[in-house]
């Protein structure tokens, strides 16, 4: 099995250097990665900040940090062989487009893959580790993933986490300005 213990704290090392090298504040930054995302659920300056601490950051919110920063979410597993190759990369999207992830597809195939060997959802979350099966059945109805919890269940699947992100075409009303 890969490496699979997606960092936050050095996520957020990555966009404060990024940040500095371009002479921005955290505002500024803020704005910027935020273009990546329907202005209706704007990221806040404080929602990045507080990776340097947090253990679970919303994965929606993470894939625009990623574009901003144009690095693949498996370069952020320490360890993780070949993390920059094109099969890991986010799709490029224009401004009428955002990033999601798709928590039934992802079930889908923890689900195949679960009955494929044989096994119940508990043994799958013990496999895992650090989640429940409850969780894990709850993926077909969710709308949200958090890292870097995903980067384990993408793991046991061992896929790409790109995988399990679609490229969503939202409403003109809600591109953001200035984008």
């Amino acid at each position: 099995m890969r490496p699979r213990d997606f960092s936050l704290q050095t996520l957020y090392g990555a966009l404060d250097e990024k940040r500095r090298a371009a002479g921005l504040s955290w505002a500024g930054a803020t704005h910027q990665i935020n273009r990546f995302g329907p202005s209706r659920r704007a990221i806040a300056s404080s929602t990045i900040t507080g990776l340097r601490t947090k253990r679970v950051a919303e994965g929606n919110g993470v894939l625009h940090m990623l574009l901003w920063l144009d690095r693949t979410p498996e370069s952020f597993v320490p360890g993780y062989p070949n993390a920059s190759d094109a099969r890991f990369r986010l799709p490029r999207i224009n401004q009428n487009q955002i990033l999601q992830f798709d928590p039934p597809a992802l079930h889908a195939a923890l689900d195949a893959q679960r009955e494929a060997r044989g096994l119940t959802w508990s043994a799958v979350a013990r496999e895992i580790g650090g989640v429940t099966s409850g969780m894990l059945t709850n993926l077909a109805r969710a709308s949200r993933v958090g890292f870097p919890g995903v980067m384990q269940l993408t793991a046991w699947l061992d896929q790409p986490v790109v995988t399990f992100v679609k490229v969503v075409t939202v409403p003109p009303r809600l591109v953001p300005a200035n984008s």
